[in-house]
């Protein structure tokens, strides 16, 4: 479980909306989940903040960075953008992603940039509009969601979001960015490798290699 009391990050994704997508009980169990969040302060101490989860609510890793974004929406991407980074570092291309953010437009933007990576032909239910400043940011996310197996956004309340104060407070946290590094696979992805350890495919791979 998530620290401090707080609920396991699959918990709070279950219970939050996922703008753009329909959202059925039986896509709730995700193999990795991710909050993020950023700061801004007209001081410009701001900062970023990362939380990862596995499914089982194991702790795979904790961030809390200082930064100094030009504005809160920059803020916003930088962060997903450094959750993203981080996971793709620890999890198999075949993971199965939840994140939770609270920054309404931007989790409806991964939402519906996953539906046309989902279909390329198609066109996503709604145009992806970007906060200026935020472009190249966008990019690497765009990146990341391409190179998992699924990812879906779900959004928060602000005080529901266990990666804000990490991201409020750097200097405070700034403990947890010297956790050591953990590779923690959740049972869903252990269940899916044969008794020789040997990983197998999902499906659209497996026809890869097919005859």
């Amino acid at each position: 479980m998530a620290a401090y009391g707080r609920p396991a990050l699959r918990s709070l994704f279950d219970d939050s909306p996922t703008p753009h997508i329909a959202h059925p009980p039986r896509t709730h169990h995700r193999d990795f989940y991710v909050a993020t969040d950023g700061s801004y302060r007209n001081s410009g101490a701001g900062g970023l903040g990362v939380l990862i989860e596995t499914g089982d609510g194991e702790t795979v890793a904790r961030l809390a960075v200082a930064d100094s974004p030009p504005n809160n929406n920059v803020a916003e991407y930088r962060a997903l953008h450094l959750g993203l980074d981080v996971l793709a570092e620890r999890a198999p291309p075949s993971a199965r992603v939840g994140v939770v953010l609270d920054h309404d437009d931007l989790a409806a933007n991964v939402n519906r940039a996953m539906l046309a990576l989902a279909t390329p032909e198609s066109e996503p239910p709604h145009p992806v509009r970007l906060p200026t400043a935020t472009g190249n940011h966008w990019r690497g996310i765009l990146a990341r969601i391409g190179g998992f197996g699924e990812l879906r956004a779900a959004r928060l309340d602000s005080r529901e979001n266990p990666a804000h104060p990490l991201a409020n407070d750097p200097t405070g946290y700034s403990h947890v960015n010297h956790e050591p590094d953990r590779c923690v696979v959740p049972s869903t992805l252990e269940s899916t490798a044969d008794s020789t350890g040997e990983q197998i495919p999902p499906p659209s791979r497996a026809d890869r290699h097919a005859d």
